[in-house]
Formats: structure tokens, sequence, C-alpha cells
């Protein structure tokens, strides 16, 4: 699709897909809003971007949304009114959202309190989730608009620890959900499910840097094809989800796993 003067948001951006997709995106003439909890890493992406300028970064943190609202309407205080978030303004005027954002909070164990599975719901969906509110309704109205979710082969069976697999679950559940609630108002809602992968900062960069054995180890046991996935390689699916032909494909998950799942 031509990305020319789309206004795109994305979640997660200050590293691993999410900021592989913001060069991508950027490079192609996209307008951005990069979200992410790291301001000095999101403003690193930012003015690396090509026409840094053009582009802004938000810091938000999933797990503290009573203080988003003064961020969300300092930083859009040139188009939108104060109070007026996801009604006017830039965010109105949104065409694509991207929700990168997500995460284990190295929450491993069988036995989590109910704070932790709140900590890892929040940053896997329920921030995003109202973000989604905040945005959606103007989509309605303009009877068009596109949301991605970046899931997990997790969302389907039992790769990750408890906690993540629940939560991505419940995160497959909800694009499948909110997919079907939207078609009528031309709002396309999707997900993807990937596999690992690789990607600047992410959970298998820094496997591999701290624990090369294991990073090892998961490719020669959990990988088909032999070597570890890379973000850009997810790049042509998000663009096409992104396009007009992906008209037919609201409240779908797709797997991109290169084989490593089994129940897709």
């Amino acid at each position: 699709m031509d990305m020319q003067g789309k206004k795109v948001l994305i979640t997660g951006a200050s590293r691993g897909l999410g900021a592989v997709a913001a060069h991508a995106f950027a490079k192609e003439g996209a307008e951005l809003t990069l979200l992410s909890r790291e301001r000095n890493s999101l403003e690193n992406v930012r003015y690396k971007l090509a026409s840094p300028l053009k582009h802004r970064s938000i810091a938000l943190d999933f797990g503290k949304i009573r203080e988003w609202y003064p961020a969300l309407n300092e930083a859009t205080a040139s188009s939108a009114q104060p109070g007026m978030v996801g009604t006017m303004g830039y965010f109105g005027d949104l065409d694509i959202v991207i929700h990168c954002a997500g995460g284990g909070l190295g929450l491993k164990g069988p036995y989590l309190p109910a704070q932790a599975f709140y900590d890892l719901f929040m940053l896997n969906l329920g921030g995003a989730a109202e973000l989604n509110r905040l945005i959606i309704p103007a989509m309605q109205v303009k009877g068009r608009g596109t949301i991605i979710h970046v899931c997990s082969i997790a969302s389907g069976e039992a790769v990750g620890s408890v906690g993540y697999n629940t939560c991505k679950a419940a995160l497959g559940a909800y694009v499948r959900s909110l997919g079907r609630e939207l078609a009528p108002f031309g709002v396309v809602v999707t997900g993807i499910s990937p596999g690992g992968f690789r990607g600047p900062g992410n959970a298998m960069e820094r496997l591999e840097i701290n624990h090369p054995e294991a990073y090892q180890e998961f490719i020669e046991k959990r990988l088909p094809r032999g070597k570890m996935g890379q973000a850009e390689e997810l790049l042509p699916l998000l663009k096409f989800l992104c396009s007009e032909g992906a008209s037919m494909m609201g409240g779908c998950l797709i797997p991109v796993d290169a084989g490593e799942g089994h129940y897709y």
C-alpha cells in the first residue's frame, strides 16, 4: 500500500518489531506517533527515522493509565484540545494502529500472585485496549481504520510461561472478538502470532547476548528451518494488513512462525 501521508501509531516502538516497523513505515512516508515507557530509547529511535521532526514520541507506561492523560494532552496540544484526545485532533485522524508492546516481565513462575497477572495483562492487553477505546470511535465515524495487535504463538499453545501464555491467549480472544464487533463499521482489527524472532533489544536478542547456549538450543530444538527469524521478515505481513486488500482479515489471528507452532 501507499504509506505516504498515512498517520500511524506504534506502541512498543523503542525496541524490537516496533522499532523496525517505525523505520520501515517512516521510510515510506508515513507520519508516526511512537509510544513506549522508555522516553530516552524512544527518542533515540525517532531521531534515527527518515524526517524525524515529522514524527512524535510519547512516553506512556501501560501499567500506569492514570498518568497517561496529561502526557497525551501535552503531546497532542497543537492539534487536540485538552480532554478531547481520541475524538478530535491527531488521534482522531489516525489511519493505522500497530500494537507491538508486550512481554513477560521476567515473571516465569507457575504460581504468580494476582498483581503479577495484572501487570502482565496491562502490558500485553489492557494498555492497548485503553488506547483503542480512545482511538477507534473516530475510525467508526470515518468508516475506516486498521488496528493490528502483535500476539504470539503462545496465544494458542503453551510454549511460554503460565502468565505470558494466559495473557497472550486473552489478547487473541480480544482480537477475534473486537474484529467481529467492528466489522460493520469498516474498522479492520487483526493480529499476528509470531514464533521466535530477533529484533533490536527484544527478548531473543537479549537471550543471544546473555545466554548464547540457551539461544542456540532454542534454535536447534524449536525452529524447523534451523535459524532464528528476524523482525524484518514480519514487515511484509504487517504492510499487507495495513492495506485495503486486507478488508476480509477482520478478527483474524495469523500465525507467522516458520513451522515452530504445532496447533495452528
